[in-house]
């Protein structure tokens, strides 16, 4: 049976893994009587929940006489690290663009990496039946962006496929009325245009993790396509490390796919992606050789963190009260156990009770809190900072291309807002009644900007932003919120009529009848200083009666606190407290004198 290997590449939402749902029921790969969800790949309930890929998905069909292995790859930038890793693995890519949305920073992003690792592309349409699709201006646009990034003749005569990912329908002419509810067009084109991959069956044995998964039987699992040779389960063999160093082991256990199983082989051949365990501390980039004979394949490159937090144990006198997992020894196994699996993170203790956790955005450090406060931990975390590194005895800092698409109405704010974060405008151009922005800017001047951007542009707004280099410090003082917060200076339950008369000093985070305790943010000022307050006080009772004194308190609605919200919110004296019920606000020094002492001390 031959073999096609292929990723599906695109911006955020552009259709990828709705694509793939498509090919994966069209092939036959899986049964009449199968019960599939939509978006099968994302198995993950935050991937489910926010229609995102976090993590890149393998899996297979068997077409005619072929076997296609399909990677589903993540289109947010926090996550690119994994398209770059997984172009070594495939000799194709299915360029994915939205009808109407065109081509965006990430598609930029992910195509450049497909061009410089001069894998094959065919584009796919998605979304041709929206009412708004403009075809053959996004196809304009694609041409476009593959002359700007190089593309050579072979790469610029790609094939073309138009589909409807949503509706299950495919054809290879633009116009609506020749869809079908067939993709053998799409899977005939990856048979014809995809190249077999090159290797040397009958070679050595070289294989090359470019992914890791984790499994509490095995430890951790690499992903990877076999370059040459054939192996074998319970084969011994040795393992090229990144240091030069040696290792033999024995392959416990050798994994093949199909559909959106994993499937136990017994051997497997050159061109074919695999998955192996049997070594614990297996790295991505390694190479797995035949004993004897040890040659290594070049080692990978992975992305560099680019943003980091504090993890801490809680302190809250809340703690324990809605988690199970509370204990720094907890906490400590699980970030060690992620970085396992997620080779973008680092994790270092920085003290008896923290952690310094780097990943690739906000976005990657904020989902592995959210899946940690479902699994029932407790914990609190710092504002994200961005980390600077010496280049050339220069310190430089992560800068982030930016594109942004806000009604015109928005437009002056937000030019603005952006030019006091330190961005730089490179373009600007208007589509249909939308001005449509780039900019490039500090990564640092992105924290804390989501909240004010949704503000300014009443949430019509569309921000999208992907990594660009380290550049040179600026010396800008960027990302610190300017308005002050609520303190809670009482422990207990809130109350309707403390919140009331509290209403006039700024927007509340809290309803009647929520527990609080001293150091707690319970609201925004509207001030640029903080302001301790009583949001428990009752009202007091008399037997004095007056007209109209006892009317009903309607109080306005409060302000919902979400984890990113939360992330983006603080400043560097606040800390996020999460558990599996609650995200908090909180001053990290909880006591109302203590922190105005040290307040004092770092005003003067």
């Amino acid at each position: 049976m031959e073999i096609r290997n292929i990723a599906i590449i695109a911006h955020v939402d552009h259709g990828k893994t709705t694509l793939v749902d498509q090919l994966l029921r069209k092939s036959g790969t899986f049964r009449d009587n199968e019960v599939v969800n939509d978006r099968a790949m994302d198995s993950n309930d935050i991937e489910r929940e926010r229609g995102i890929t976090i993590l890149a998905k393998t899996t297979a069909i068997n077409y005619k006489d072929y076997k296609i292995n399909i990677l589903d790859t993540p289109g947010h930038a926090d996550f690119g690290g994994e398209v770059e890793r997984i172009m070594n693995m495939v000799d194709g890519v299915l360029l994915v663009v939205d009808a109407y949305e065109g081509t965006m920073p990430q598609t930029r992003f992910v195509l450049k990496k497909a061009l410089d690792a001069g894998v094959k592309p065919i584009v796919v349409i998605n979304k041709i039946d929206k009412p708004t699709a403009r075809i053959n201006e996004v196809i304009d646009e694609v041409i476009d962006l593959f002359i700007e990034l190089g593309a050579d003749d072979s790469q610029l005569d790609f094939k073309t496929a138009y589909v409807s990912a949503l509706n299950g329908t495919c054809s290879l002419e633009p116009s609506i009325e020749s869809q079908k509810e067939d993709y053998s067009p799409l899977l005939d084109l990856i048979i014809d245009e995809i190249p077999a991959p090159e290797v040397n069956i009958e070679g050595k044995l070289q294989f090359q993790p470019a992914l890791l998964d984790y499994n509490d039987f095995v430890g951790r699992i690499g992903i990877g396509r076999i370059k040459s040779g054939t192996i074998h389960e319970n084969e011994m063999v040795s393992c090229v490390r990144l240091d030069g160093t040696i290792k033999q082991f024995r392959i416990q256990k050798l994994f093949g796919f199909l559909g959106l199983k994993r499937i136990e082989i017994k051997e497997a051949s050159a061109g074919d992606i695999v998955a192996i365990a049997g070594l614990s501390d297996i790295s991505v980039g390694e190479t797995i050789c035949n004993i004897g004979s040890e040659e290594a394949l070049p080692i990978l490159r992975i992305d560099e963190p680019t943003l980091k937090m504090t993890f801490m144990t809680s302190d809250s006198p809340f703690v324990g009260k809605e988690g199970k997992l509370v204990t720094a020894s907890k906490i400590s196994e699980r970030l060690f156990r992620e970085t396992q699996r997620d080779v973008s993170l680092k994790v270092e203790q920085s003290g008896n009770d923290s952690w310094t956790v780097s990943g690739r955005g906000e976005l990657h450090l904020s989902i592995l809190i959210e899946n940690m406060r479902r699994e029932g931990f407790e914990l609190q975390v710092s504002r994200p900072e961005v980390i600077t590194k010496e280049i050339n005895g220069v310190l430089c800092e992560p800068y982030e291309d930016v594109q942004i698409e806000v009604p015109e109405e928005s437009m002056g704010n937000i030019i603005e807002a952006l030019g006091l974060r330190g961005a730089v405008m490179q373009n600007m151009s208007t589509i249909n009644n939308l001005t449509r922005l780039n900019y490039v800017i500090p990564s640092r001047g992105l924290i804390g900007f989501m909240t004010d951007f949704m503000t300014m542009t009443k949430g019509y707004g569309i921000i999208n932003h992907t990594f660009k280099d380290y550049e040179k410090v600026e010396n800008l003082t960027v990302g610190e919120r300017k308005l002050g917060v609520l303190v809670s200076m009482e422990n207990g339950k809130t109350t309707a009529y403390a919140i009331g008369n509290l209403e006039d000093r700024g927007i509340m985070f809290i309803e009647p009848g929520t527990d609080v305790y001293e150091g707690m943010i319970v609201g925004e000022c509207n001030r640029e200083n903080d302001l301790a307050v009583n949001v428990v006080r009752g009202k007091q009772l008399t037997n004095t009666r007056a007209a109209g004194s006892d009317h009903t308190v309607v109080l306005k609605r409060p302000r919902p606190i979400t984890l990113e919200y939360a992330l983006e919110y603080i400043n560097s004296d606040e800390l996020v407290e999460v558990t599996p019920n609650s995200i908090r606000l909180r001053k990290k020094i909880l006591n109302t004198e203590l922190r105005k002492k040290a307040d004092s001390k770092k005003n003067n």
